[in-house]
């Protein structure tokens, strides 16, 4: 008899060492959750009524991905990290070694995780959760076409984007050193590169890819963009021409990042911020000790595409 093998990969996991294991997921305050249903309905998330919150998923994944509650204002209302549950009392330990207060959950938001603020004030929740984050890096297709026939498909039948999982998000920060070193100290992350003070990108040590989180320097905390995974440069240029063609045209893109080796489009949403199409992520494996170096800017931001928009690093959640 034939033996069938499950396709699953096991989970990774660095031995003796503390972290987080995944970005669990993320929670966004905005003052229409309408319009947060129609915008990520249209990038091709599966987008669900949850307990009286927007609950962002891929479709045929089971993790929920985000969710998008009401608010007065645009807010990044918490960011929630997930590790093996034989870690949290370490954890809990640490938090105390390092005096970091404990708080209660989010009015509204049931939850058995650890609570606290980072240096930004940027609430963070820690809790236990499989690992969602990749085991190995990411499928990619490109390949040329076959000869002796039409190999694109007319543009009325181009297939739907469907993103297949949140890949990472970008927090602005108003101090890159505090942030690297918080989430180095608190959550196990480690640096994957940076460039000065300005940009810095983090990996978690149970295999992720190149970064899971990185943090922007600006005046105040905010959400700059959630990078979702797709499996091609042709996934990317089908769902940003979607986005277009139903009235989310600004963004950046199409180009292929340096640090992190994406190709990427971002497209702006309702409130500031964006959501990336992102693809063939540099990835580190758990046995991998990342060498960290520290970029310049002008010639790590993107390898090709066209120059950004002068407010793409603008921080909309900032009160003037």
């Amino acid at each position: 008899m034939t033996q069938i093998r499950s396709m699953a990969q096991p989970t990774a996991r660095r031995p003796g060492e503390l972290g987080v294991h995944s970005l669990d997921h993320f929670n966004l305050l905005v003052r229409d959750v309408a319009e947060a249903e129609k915008f990520y309905g249209l990038f091709g998330l599966d987008t669900r009524e949850e307990g009286g919150k927007l609950a962002l998923y891929t479709h045929g994944h089971p993790h929920r991905w985000g969710t998008v509650a009401e608010g007065t204002r645009k807010k990044m209302n918490y960011v929630s990290f997930a590790a093996f549950e034989d870690d949290m009392p370490r954890f809990r330990e640490r938090l105390e070694k390092l005096r970091i207060d404990r708080l209660d959950p989010p009015k509204g938001f049931e939850s058995n995780g650890i609570w606290f603020r980072d240096p930004d004030g940027t609430l963070v929740e820690l809790r236990v959760a499989e690992k969602s984050s990749p085991n190995q890096k990411a499928t990619f297709e490109m390949k040329g076409g076959d000869a002796g026939r039409q190999n694109a498909p007319n543009r009325s039948k181009a297939p739907r984007v469907q993103p297949r999982r949140l890949a990472h998000i970008l927090l602005f920060t108003q101090d890159i050193p505090k942030a690297i070193a918080f989430y180095r100290d608190v959550l196990g992350l480690r640096l994957s590169d940076r460039s000065g003070d300005l940009i810095a990108f983090m990996h978690g040590i149970h295999g992720s890819d190149h970064h899971m989180i990185a943090f922007v320097k600006s005046d105040g905390p905010g959400l700059h963009h959630c990078s979702w995974d797709v499996g091609s440069i042709n996934d990317i240029g089908v769902g940003a021409t979607h986005m277009a063609d139903n009235g989310f045209a600004y963004g950046w893109g199409l180009g292929r990042h340096v640090l992190g080796s994406n190709y990427f489009h971002y497209i702006r949403d309702p409130w500031g911020s964006y959501s990336e199409y992102s693809c063939d992520i540099d990835y580190i494996p758990v046995d991998q000790d990342w060498q960290a170096a520290d970029q310049p800017p002008e010639d790590s931001f993107y390898m090709w595409g066209p120059n950004p928009p002068e407010d793409f690093a603008h921080n909309f959640e900032v009160i003037n």
